[in-house]
């Protein structure tokens, strides 16, 4: 004889299993998603750097150009507009807080270092170093996180220390440290495993996918304003080839470089 309170235990156990299964797969997917996410964040970071160290000199020439053609053209009308307009040009070249953090050593208080110098004159110049991560440093970086992501705790001892990981496997990767993510991989997998999730009553389970869907959209919002900066535009231009864009606004500003400078010549000669 069927017992109704056991058949309704199954169902309900049924049901709570599925409902688990829904949760496991949404955590899966989200941790994918800041993965992707935090990749291009790095991306961002990297190639703004990159971006101020190749262009931050040539930039800094085209403001003092501007600045002493409109000095010259000041100095010879002595009207009242252009030796506005020479003041407006000339604090543009000011020297700014923390400039040589800025440019990373291309430019300093005194103005252009000596290896801006050499590559505004085409002269050999050592590039700057490049902090992209390999495709080896984002497979060890994938790995790693959807292994150690907090998400997957199973208390809040172990979320704790989940946390404390990824703060460290994000910093080595940020700096493309293939070897230090190795490491961290090791001391990984050498580490106490992380204890089975119990399972959770219905009302849980809900609450825990509400907070997986509002993460996501947050960090959908994240990863619109990357997208939406101009650094993120630049990247999303030439995602295979970001180098290559680098170098083409280089020549363009060299161009614009030697258009000044000839104005200029003209204007003192």
């Amino acid at each position: 004889m069927t017992n109704p309170e056991a058949e309704e235990s199954r169902a309900e156990d049924a049901a709570a299993e599925r409902l688990a299964q829904a949760v496991r797969a949404a955590e899966q997917a989200l941790i994918e998603f800041e993965i992707a996410v935090e990749t291009f964040r790095v991306e961002v970071e990297n190639f703004s750097r990159l971006h101020h160290q190749r262009l931050g000199p040539m930039y800094a020439r085209l403001d003092e150009l501007d600045a002493l053609i409109a000095e010259t053209v000041a100095a010879r009308s002595g009207d009242a507009e252009d030796l506005r307009r020479a003041r407006e040009a000339r604090s543009l070249v000011q020297p700014m807080p923390q400039v040589e953090e800025l440019f990373g050593g291309w430019m300093d208080s005194e103005g252009l270092s000596p290896e801006a110098t050499a590559m505004l004159t085409e002269r050999p110049v050592r590039p700057p170093k490049r902090v992209r991560p390999s495709d080896e440093a984002r497979r060890a970086y994938r790995e790693l996180v959807r292994k150690a992501h907090p998400d997957l705790a199973a208390d809040e001892a172990d979320r704790q220390r989940r946390e404390t990981f990824i703060v460290r496997v994000n910093a080595a990767y940020a700096d493309g440290d293939e070897a230090l993510l190795g490491q961290l991989a090791e001391e990984w997998a050498a580490g106490p495993l992380p204890a089975q999730r119990r399972a959770s009553r219905g009302e849980e389970l809900y609450e825990r996918l509400e907070w997986l869907a509002e993460r996501k959209d947050m960090l959908a919002a994240v990863a619109a304003e990357l997208e939406a900066s101009a650094i993120g535009a630049m990247i999303k231009m030439a995602p295979e080839d970001p180098d290559g864009l680098l170098a083409e606004i280089a020549d363009g500003l060299l161009g614009q470089i030697a258009e000044r400078e000839a104005h200029l010549a003209s204007l003192v000669g």
